[in-house]
């Protein structure tokens, strides 16, 4: 097995989780769930369950991750050796490593699609437009290229390692991220129509306080850190002995939490400027339309509907979106690469060609059966498998790993650990309340 590779810095790694946990969903999510859910009512439930639920669960990726120094099969059963079931932790990670790739089946396909209305845009600020309909209409010519494009790229990220690669473009593409976030709000902000989205958006309706909300900021804020299939944990796995873990994963926490609230200061406002432009942003039910929609009809629309300088709004919204997916999709793939070089010979630059192009094949099964997979792979994966690997890495770290020996692990870096009001609340907590909410939150999606 080749040596392992570390992040050589703090801000190396909180630029690589980050971009993992701000993705595509996080970016459109957050806010029309927010809109539709009492504004500002849901953003304080959320922010209270993000620290709640997602940072406890946060904290047990890490905490295996960085003890195990391993990928997540190798890890779980090292610490399935507490209780004498190897084979469980081994079941559990390959579980793990298929979920994690098939999530990326689908989201490199809805990746494309965010790389060919980049590409629409590019080719409009240079005047050629014979090609518009291409890029924009759902064909299999285009989904096949753009997705090509997409796993290309991410594949090459993997294909250069953890500090070369991983690291090296998170910390290159999160901060050009927040610029492009921050200079399209600054500009939505000024069109007429942006002041009534900020109202929606910040002031509360406490009147629609429910167990709904409550269970919807629950899975926003669970599912928002990318938790359940191991991309924390592989990335905890790079992380240094010396580094303090509840104070990094707190980091983490609030860093995804505030862009996705700022995130909602630019989707929300612009919904409610392309109402402005004759734009119906309200679906039969009288919520805000979200998801695909939003993104490839509600916005383009808006952008078109600005002239000349529309163009440009649409290449920075769609260029942004498009660093959204891709610091996502890399952690995904880093799950079955990291098993593969470590549990076999193959060097990184292989195993990422053949395991991406595996992936990339799902995929296009997938495109050439639409109707009937893209939703189903995305129940299986997202609805159903997320929240049980969820409950069971809290499993892991609450009842079958030693409980000295996880004290064990977080002191490498936090030597006071056991005298902190971290180590007093966690243990338990992620024994009990963070499985049963977690619990709550996949009982009530199954009910719909």
């Amino acid at each position: 097995m080749a040596s392992r590779e570390q992040f050589s810095s703090k801000t190396g790694f909180i630029m690589a989780a980050a971009g993992s946990a701000i993705g595509l969903g996080n970016i459109w999510g957050f806010p029309t769930q927010t809109a539709s859910n009492g504004g500002a009512a849901f953003v304080v439930v959320y922010f209270i369950l993000a620290y709640c639920m997602a940072y406890p669960a946060l904290m047990a990726e890490l905490v295996i991750g960085r003890h195990s120094k391993s990928n997540i099969v190798t890890a779980l059963k090292g610490i399935s050796g507490d209780r004498g079931a190897p084979w469980f932790g081994v079941l559990v990670g390959i579980y793990g490593v298929v979920v994690a790739s098939l999530i990326l089946s689908f989201y490199a396909i809805v990746a494309g699609w965010m790389l060919s209305y980049l590409s629409e845009s590019v080719f409009n600020i240079v005047g050629i437009t014979q090609y518009n309909a291409w890029f924009t209409e759902f064909s299999f010519s285009r989904n096949f290229v753009f997705l090509a494009v997409f796993m290309a790229l991410t594949m090459f990220v993997i294909s250069r390692g953890v500090t070369a690669g991983i690291e090296r473009w998170s910390t290159r593409l999160m901060p050009l991220l927040f610029i492009l976030l921050v200079a399209l709000i600054i500009y939505v902000l000024t069109q007429k129509g942006a002041s009534e989205g900020l109202k929606v958006y910040l002031l509360p309706d406490f009147n629609q306080l429910s167990p709904k909300l409550i269970l919807d900021a629950m899975g926003q804020a669970f599912f928002s850190l990318s938790l359940g299939v191991g991309t924390m944990l592989i990335y905890g796995s790079y992380l240094s002995e010396k580094e303090n873990l509840p104070k990094l994963g707190a980091i983490v926490t609030f860093t995804d939490s505030g862009i996705a609230f700022v995130a909602g200061l630019l989707i929300i406002p612009a919904i409610f400027v392309a109402q402005e432009h004759g734009t119906t942003i309200f679906t039969e039910t009288g919520s805000l339309i979200a998801g695909p929609d939003l993104i490839f009809q509600v916005l383009p629309t808006l952008f078109e509907s600005m002239g000349s300088v529309g163009v440009f709004v649409a290449f920075a919204f769609f260029l942004l979106m498009s660093i959204a997916a891709l610091t996502s999709s890399i952690s995904m793939l880093e799950v079955p690469v990291s098993l593969t070089t470590e549990e076999t010979s193959m060097k990184r630059p292989m195993a990422t060609l053949i395991i991406g192009s595996a992936i990339f094949v799902i995929s296009i099964i997938i495109l050439l059966n639409f109707g009937a997979l893209f939703g189903l792979v995305i129940d299986f994966t997202t609805v159903y498998s997320q929240p049980v690997l969820g409950i069971l890495l809290c499993v892991f770290v609450g009842w079958i790993w030693h409980r000295n020996h996880v004290l064990k692990a977080i002191k490498s870096g936090m030597n006071d650990v056991e005298n902190s009001f971290f180590w007093k609340i966690w243990p338990m907590y992620v024994r009990f309340i963070c499985p049963l909410l977690i619990l709550a939150n996949f009982v009530q999606s199954l009910r719909g």
